[in-house]
């Protein structure tokens, strides 16, 4: 029979091996976005990804069998990622009270930084780079924005019945209210090949506000 303090010990030594499992996979995928940022899928090679990894080749092929699923696992985990980001910043709408422009251009200046973060850039210039070989992986970043887009529409919803806002439709209402920060986003970051400042990034922001409430804001009593 196993002694209690023994039993302990296994315990131990099982959840230091799951954390290590855990460690390594996570590892191996953030190398991977690296090396298929700089090189592109063709030119990306699992030795350099294991490299990256600190981790044997081997390793890297006993996580997920194949460049191609490397692939599609590290845009799954930056899309899982990028939405709970995002998500907890539409979730600042839930704020009832203050101003509702200066809550809106905090909501809105915080989803551009998202959008314009170092990591959100190269995923979408990898992205089209390798979404004729690979077009599910536009299924899985559109994904995102939809649920994204959901939740805005929830929130906005929520604003509406509050009387802060006059919306019919809003779904249509958070399409809108994205597409004001993400053309003028995209056309300032050159479709993610610079960085933007925060101070454009505000600039943006302000304006789309603006604008939103210049469609959206109810009437005066």
């Amino acid at each position: 029979m196993v002694r209690m303090a023994e039993a302990v010990t296994l315990a131990g030594k099982g959840l230091s091996r799951g954390r290590g499992r855990i460690d390594k996979r996570r590892a191996i995928l953030d190398a991977a976005f690296g090396v298929f940022s700089r090189e592109g899928y063709a030119q990306a090679g699992v030795d350099a990804i294991a490299a990256e990894a600190g981790v044997a080749k081997a390793t890297v092929y006993n996580h997920f069998g194949d460049k191609e699923t490397l692939l599609r696992e590290t845009f799954a985990a930056l899309a899982d990622s990028a939405l709970e980001q995002n998500l907890a910043v539409v979730e600042r709408l839930a704020d009832q009270g203050g101003d509702l422009r200066t809550l809106l251009e905090d909501v809105a200046f915080r989803l551009l930084q998202c959008h314009c973060d170092d990591r959100s850039r190269a995923l979408r210039r990898l992205l089209s780079a390798e979404m004729t070989r690979f077009p599910d992986l536009l299924d899985t970043v559109q994904g995102v924005s939809d649920r994204v887009t959901e939740s805005l529409a929830d929130r906005l919803a929520r604003l509406a019945l509050a009387g802060r806002l006059s919306l019919t439709d809003p779904l249509v209402a958070a399409e809108q209210f994205s597409a004001l920060l993400g053309g003028p986003a995209d056309k300032r970051s050159r479709l993610g090949t610079r960085p933007v400042p925060d101070t454009e990034l505000r600039e943006v922001a302000r304006a789309a506000v603006d604008t939103f409430l210049k469609a959206f804001a109810p009437a005066p009593a």
